[in-house]
């Protein structure tokens, strides 16, 4: 069991109950739950909506990726909250 901190409530989870947001290292591209191969900076957050906004709110994302975040990830993200 692999587990992993929430950026926005710092709850620590196993990994599969997270959502995994990856900066790829090779073209910055970000990826929603990438798969093992791809590498680079990653953040990871619970999934449900208070996390997903208050990681937009205080620009949580974009301090740990270290990189700026847009606003149309928000939307992909709560997708993913309700596809799941």
């Amino acid at each position: 069991m692999t587990e992993r901190r929430c950026a926005s409530c710092w709850q620590v989870k196993d990994r599969a109950e997270l959502i995994k947001i990856t900066s790829a290292h090779n073209d910055g591209k970000l990826v929603i739950q990438p798969d093992s191969l791809i590498f680079g900076r990653s953040v990871y957050l619970c999934y449900n909506k208070s996390c997903i906004e208050a990681a937009f709110k205080k620009n949580k994302l974009g301090r740990v990726l270290k990189r700026h975040v847009p606003d149309e990830l928000k939307g992909q993200l709560l997708n993913e909250l309700r596809n799941s």
